[in-house]
């Protein structure tokens, strides 16, 4: 094996594929990357049996071959190369790295001991890049973080025809966002559970490009594979290879939370979103570990209060346009900061049932209106005032 590589090209390929690699892996060889050069050019895969990423990028290729490296070691390496060509090339049980004047030499591990990467399901469709990547970034904002609920740290992403719909919860909130896409087949229908952590990586991940392809097998069991692909494309504008990433599909059954969202709305509130943020950090400064702000909407003001007793105290009072029945509840700050963070819109509405119930926020253009509502919903359970 034997090939010359842009730095930069290699560095930005090589980071890519090494950002998946497990930080205690279960073998030494699911710490490697592996090299193939061939006729097409480079392609660098890592794999730890979840999850696999697989970077394509043109080089000059003088022997074929593939070798298997320290991932994360190669990366440290090829950030701090300097900008000039790097040549690469295997001589027995090592690869030799050449930029410049800077020499590396690095031990291989067996090749033949690493485990096949997972081919690609077929292509279900394909969503802009960037929409895709922001909409992920919403949902997951819910997702659960406790492994032992595996289930609740899983986005469901469910395809209807040219709309899609990732929903996550954690028992505590709940968020929805749907985003329109456009399907290989007009009438697809097919769900699957796909690791939030994964799923928000690899979004993030593949914004390169113009759009990434979502493929998905119609199954959509825990044993099935969702994979996501896009084109890479030099400064220049010129195609220069694409990445790949496929992840294991969740098992097990996503509750069904959309029935949680309700139908009426007796008290809605509508508020400056960056000034309903600020205030909200300032009070939850005294509120104690576990405890909640208090909400009370009346006259056309939201009055926030945190802390009780002999402890610290805060009040800030904030204007709102406010419909319906008085309310006083309360909530998480930080889960109420989250929600609020991940809408675009300037101004915020929360709609009530009742103070005992989860309230529903979503985003709006201004303050006048709530047909405009964003594709973004965010559902929270109220929290116990104290005294």
């Amino acid at each position: 094996m034997k090939f010359r590589v842009d730095r930069d090209v290699f560095a930005d390929a090589v980071a890519w594929a090494a950002r998946s690699l497990p930080v205690r892996p279960s073998a030494p060889v699911l710490a490697g990357l592996l090299i193939e050069a061939g006729d097409e050019g480079l392609v660098l895969s890592t794999f730890d049996y979840e999850t696999s990423c697989r970077a394509t990028l043109t080089a000059e290729v003088s022997d074929e071959g593939s070798a298997l490296v320290s991932g994360r070691l190669l990366a440290d390496i090829c950030r701090s190369l300097p900008a000039k060509p790097v040549d690469v090339m295997l001589d027995g049980a090592r690869v030799s790295l050449t930029c410049g004047s800077a020499r590396f030499s690095l031990q291989t591990m067996p090749v033949e001991d690493y485990p096949s990467i997972p081919a690609m399901p077929a292509a279900t469709g394909t969503v802009p890049s960037e929409a895709f990547a922001h909409a992920v970034a919403q949902a997951v904002t819910a997702a659960g973080r406790d492994d032992m609920l595996p289930v609740l740290t899983g986005v469901r992403l469910e395809i209807e025809g040219d709309t899609i719909a990732l929903l996550a919860t954690d028992r505590f909130r709940l968020a929805q966002r749907e985003l329109a896409w456009t399907p290989g087949q007009p009438d697809a229908s097919v769900a699957a559970l796909v690791p939030a952590k994964v799923l928000g990586d690899t979004a993030k991940s593949l914004t390169a490009g113009p759009e990434v392809t979502i493929a998905l097998s119609a199954s959509g069991s825990g044993d099935g594979l969702i994979g996501f692909e896009g084109k890479v494309f030099s400064p220049g504008g010129a195609p220069i290879g694409y990445r790949r990433t496929t992840t294991r599909l969740l098992d097990g059954e996503f509750p069904k939370v959309r029935s949680l969202f309700p139908s009426e709305r007796l008290t809605v509130a509508r508020l400056d979103k960056a000034t309903l943020i600020e205030s909200l950090k300032r009070v939850s400064l005294v509120a104690e570990r576990n405890t909640a702000v208090q909400l009370a909407f009346k006259d056309g003001v939201l009055t926030l209060d945190a802390g009780s007793g002999d402890e610290a105290q805060a009040s800030e009072s904030v204007e709102a346009q406010i419909e319906g029945d008085d309310l006083v509840t309360g909530f998480n700050p930080q889960f109420l900061l989250d929600g609020l963070g991940a809408i675009d819109e300037p101004v915020v509405e929360l709609a009530f049932t009742q103070a005992s119930k989860p309230v529903v926020i979503t985003g709006t253009a201004d303050e006048s209106a709530s047909e405009d509502a964003g594709s973004f919903r965010y559902l929270l359970m109220p929290r116990r005032l104290l005294g």
